[in-house]
C-alpha cells in the first residue's frame, strides 16, 4: 500500500471494486438530492402533498491514489463502473455503491497513478455501525 506523509490510510476513504481496495482518496464532498413532486389541487394556494422521489448522490473525490495491487492488475480509472466508495468514520462506515464516474480531471506526472478529481454518481447510500 502506498504511504504518503499526511495522507489518509486505506482504512479512511477508499474505492472498492469486486471486493478489492483499488484506490485511496484524500478528500471528498457529497451532495444528495431527491426528485420529489408536489401535488396541487384546484383552488388551493399551496400544494396538498409532496410525493417523495428517488435519491441521487453526487460525490466529488480529490487526489485518488491507486493501490499497488490495482496498478499491477492494470487499473484504468476511465474503465471503472459499478464500484463503491467507502468512508470510515469513528462510529460508522458510509458506503456509496453502484457508482459510475461522470467527470475525471487528470493532473500529474507521467506514469503516476494519481487522479486529481473524479465526480461520481452513486445509486445507493448505506450506513453501518463500525
Amino acid at each position: 500500500m502506498m504511504k504518503v506523509s499526511g495522507f489518509p490510510t486505506s482504512s479512511d476513504i477508499y474505492l472498492e471494486a469486486d471486493g478489492k481496495k483499488i484506490a485511496v482518496v484524500q478528500s471528498y464532498t457529497a451532495k444528495a438530492t431527491k426528485t420529489s413532486q408536489t401535488v396541487e389541487a384546484f383552488g388551493e394556494n399551496e400544494p396538498v402533498a409532496i410525493i417523495p422521489g428517488q435519491n441521487q448522490y453526487v460525490l466529488t473525490l480529490k487526489r485518488l491514489y491507486a493501490t499497488d495491487e490495482a496498478i499491477s492488475d492494470g487499473l484504468n480509472f476511465y474503465n471503472l463502473e459499478n464500484f463503491s466508495l467507502v468512508i470510515c468514520k469513528p462510529d460508522r462506515k458510509v458506503i456509496y455503491s453502484g457508482c459510475q464516474w461522470s467527470n475525471i480531471a487528470e493532473e500529474g506526472q507521467l506514469g503516476a497513478m494519481v487522479m486529481e478529481s473524479i465526480t461520481i454518481l452513486a445509486s445507493k447510500r448505506l450506513e453501518v455501525a463500525a
